[in-house]
């Protein structure tokens, strides 16, 4: 019997979070599956026995693994399973990790320690997460196959994700009217008319830098850059005066800056939208606390806020009211099916934080996250 490379995950703990390859992306974020339950399975090899007849049984359950209910994740430790072609994914609801370096397997406690008798040996095992990414249950592999068949059993009778709690959950985030008033709210929308927007993109890190990439299958909006230096300053007076102060008795978080100043148009012409995602998973962004998205207009359909890991409710702030939320929710924006969705998307963080953006503004690569801070 081996030892785990980590302490055993109980019921209860939070997931490590991780980034690793699959047969279709050669960086997969794990926690932007959260919103439902997930079920990693460390299964080694599928060129043993035990571990194809697994992976034949969770196959066989295509109306757990839906995306909805349960996603399941096969984490391979073999070359020859990627070159051999013995798994690929099946969506939706099956994805499979080349975890041949065992990360992903030592943050698991599914890789034995290096003081084992043959340290390149799996510990192979099932973790059942709930759409938190909070472990529900660790189950290790059994020889007579019998693991299969509980895991199985228990994701069916899990409740629905929405539900996991055994309460419908309210996402942790504050909704407050009345920040910009109509005629400001009308000028900014007037600025982006004027003037348009461009494609905006999202960050991402590759090779040890933040740069701005484009993917209009996740993201699909255009911004405006306000340069006027008056009307940036009547903004920030307008967070201090109603925002920053909700901040401080909600989260008693002190506000002292705030990055970029855009007018944000998702267009049902473009089919606006944004996939879900974190605002501070990179080095570029590792400063960013807050998130606040004030809606300039209430002509549109679709647009709306949401955070999966708290169930599918979504949010539609009235025009001039803001949404505020933790940079490290997970949250979308659903497309947009009618009009535009103006809005006014800042970000905001402290003098802590402005030492950790100054100290990463070497990493900030081409196309980075080049918006002004204040």
């Amino acid at each position: 019997m081996f030892l785990s490379a980590s302490p055993p995950l109980l019921p209860g703990d939070p997931a490590p979070s991780f980034y690793q390859r699959t047969p279709s992306n050669p960086r997969y974020a794990f926690d932007s599956a959260a919103g439902r339950y997930l079920v990693l399975c460390f299964f080694g090899s599928a060129s043993d026995g035990q571990s194809q007849a697994t992976l034949a049984a969770a196959f066989a359950r295509s109306d757990l693994f839906n995306d909805q209910h349960a996603s399941f994740f096969g984490v391979s430790n073999d070359p020859d399973d990627e070159t051999g072609q013995r798994v690929a994914n099946k969506m939706p609801g099956f994805r499979f990790f080349w975890d041949f370096d065992f990360s992903v397997a030592k943050l698991y406690g599914a890789r034995p320690t290096e003081t084992a008798a043959n340290a390149d040996v799996t510990q192979r095992l099932w973790v059942i997460l709930d759409p938190t990414l909070r472990v529900i249950a660790a189950i290790p592999f059994r020889p007579n196959g019998s693991d299969a068949a509980q895991v199985l059993e228990l994701v069916a009778n899990l409740p629905p994700p929405d539900r996991f709690a055994g309460i419908e959950l309210q996402a942790p985030v504050l909704l407050l009217p009345r920040v910009f008033e109509p005629d400001l709210c009308q000028h900014l929308i007037s600025l982006y008319e004027t003037y348009g927007g461009y494609e905006s993109g999202f960050m991402r890190e590759i090779g040890g830098r933040t740069v701005g990439v484009s993917d209009p299958r996740h993201k699909r909006r255009k911004d405006y850059n306000i340069e006027d230096s008056a009307l940036i300053s009547a903004l920030k007076a307008r967070f201090m005066r109603r925002i920053v102060p909700e901040i401080a008795k909600i989260h008693q978080f002190k506000v002292t800056r705030m990055e970029r100043y855009i007018v944000a148009c998702y267009a049902a012409e473009d089919g606006g939208h944004f996939a879900a995602h974190r605002d501070n998973t990179t080095s570029g962004t590792a400063h960013r606390r807050f998130a606040v998205s004030v809606n300039l207009n209430d002509d549109f359909d679709g647009g709306e806020v949401s955070f999966p890991e708290y169930g599918p409710r979504s949010f539609k702030a009235p025009p001039g009211g803001a949404v505020v939320f933790s940079c490290s929710l997970l949250h979308k924006v659903s497309r947009v099916t009618r009009g535009r969705r103006y809005a006014f998307l800042p970000f905001l963080y402290d003098e802590q934080a402005a030492k950790i953006r100054e100290c990463n503004a070497a990493l900030i690569g081409k196309n980075g996250s080049g918006y002004r801070a204040g």
